[in-house]
């Protein structure tokens, strides 16, 4: 998913794939998925790219990055070996901690989705949507295609003898080598295009609402006009999108491919079922996800998500602390009012009377900070930041 036109080394790059259909099949409105293809030779170019990527699989089976709760994982593989069908026996899922919107699938059927993507997902349609779309690229083996495509084998070769003598000596990141290899093998835009029919075709076949892949697409535009940004600039900073039909040109073809699918059975969105697998992750998500610092990008998904769950405290909470790390402006006051609210939902954290406190001493009120900091200590008495907290109270 990096245009062939930017080739340069990127981390945490989108949307590494392969497959095995003819191009142009998913476009006649009578695809049928392919049967399973047999491993290629070690010898060939097929064979040396699996390589390749096997050996990544080994590194990202030990990364520290790796969500390893089994009931999400499962979740997660059940809903790719839904869609892939009898291709789930050459998958592996892995769930990955990092906050981008992000899913990949590799030419040896190791398939990345990462954290920002699960956060931003309103319901399992439109993860099944996005995982769709890259088992799209697999089974359409658009990575051969791209390996193909490079012109000079002596570059090639010369580009991967760099490439693994920096791995070896320990200059290249897990995420970056697997940048460096995506930016080799780029998507066009018309494979892009082809995944995303492709994976519309695996979603309503297993129910699937097909508004859903629209939606979420609808969803991403909505953040990056949230940072103030345009959705070109967005796209020139952004590994995911460098060779995505821009998302307009993208709603309106997913659109007309749901007219031509039909299907009107399709309406399954398994929101309720979702949100309970991700309820144990949300937190420490959400918690990456500020790290990021794009705030504006942040306060659209959270308004997103608490217009679903107006009654959430933890939303709440998060909002508040949006405002807080910000800073700007009205912000502080900002951050109370949410906090204040929050403590009136329901699933509101002990922490939020911590931040709360720490507003408060920031607009010099501190007599009510540390009566917020005694409430925090009340609720989460053995806290790590129990004994610094307390360094704020006086000595009684």
């Amino acid at each position: 998913m990096i245009a062939p036109r930017r080739r340069r080394i990127v981390i945490g790059c989108g949307c590494l794939a392969l497959g095995a259909l003819a191009p142009g099949a998913a476009a006649s409105g009578a695809w049928h998925p392919p049967a399973r293809f047999a491993r290629p030779h070690e010898a060939s170019e097929e064979g040396g790219l699996w390589g390749m990527f096997d050996r990544e699989e080994a590194r990202l089976k030990r990364s520290a990055f790796l969500v390893r709760d089994p009931a999400l994982n499962d979740y997660v593989t059940r809903l790719a070996c839904r869609l892939a069908g009898e291709h789930c026996a050459d998958l592996r899922v892995y769930l990955v901690r990092t906050p981008h919107f992000n899913a990949s699938m590799a030419p040896n059927g190791m398939m990345q989705v990462w954290s920002g993507l699960l956060l931003r997902a309103a319901n399992e349609a439109q993860l099944a949507a996005v995982l769709g779309h890259e088992i799209g690229h697999f089974l359409a083996r658009h990575s051969l295609e791209r390996l193909r495509d490079v012109k000079s084998r002596a570059a090639f070769a010369n580009f991967l003898s760099i490439f693994f003598a920096a791995a070896r000596a320990g200059n290249v990141g897990q995420f970056a080598q697997l940048g460096v290899l995506a930016s080799l093998f780029a998507f066009t835009r018309e494979q892009e295009r082809e995944a995303d029919r492709i994976g519309l075709e695996l979603m309503t076949r297993h129910g699937y609402a097909p508004g859903e892949a629209t939606a979420i697409w609808s969803q991403l535009l909505d953040e990056i006009k949230g940072d103030a940004v345009t959705y070109e600039e967005y796209a020139g900073r952004s590994v995911l999108f460098a060779t995505h039909p821009p998302i307009e040109e993208r709603q309106k073809l997913l659109e007309e491919a749901a007219r031509e699918i039909g299907r009107p059975e399709a309406t399954n969105l398994g929101a309720d079922s979702y949100r309970a697998a991700l309820a144990r992750h949300r937190t420490e998500f959400f918690a990456d996800e500020l790290r990021r610092r794009r705030y504006g990008e942040t306060l659209v998904l959270l308004e997103r998500m608490r217009k679903a769950a107006a009654d959430d405290g933890a939303l709440e909470f998060f909002r508040g602390e949006v405002y807080r790390m910000r800073g700007e402006g009205d912000d502080l006051e900002q951050a109370l009012n949410a906090y204040r609210h929050a403590a009136a939902l329901h699933g509101a954290p002990p922490e939020l009377f911590r931040s709360e406190g720490l507003v408060l001493r920031q607009l010099d009120q501190e007599a009510q900070s540390r009566t917020a900091f005694r409430r925090y200590l009340e609720l989460k008495p053995t806290a790590e930041d129990a004994e610094l907290i307390r360094t704020y109270l006086p000595r009684e």
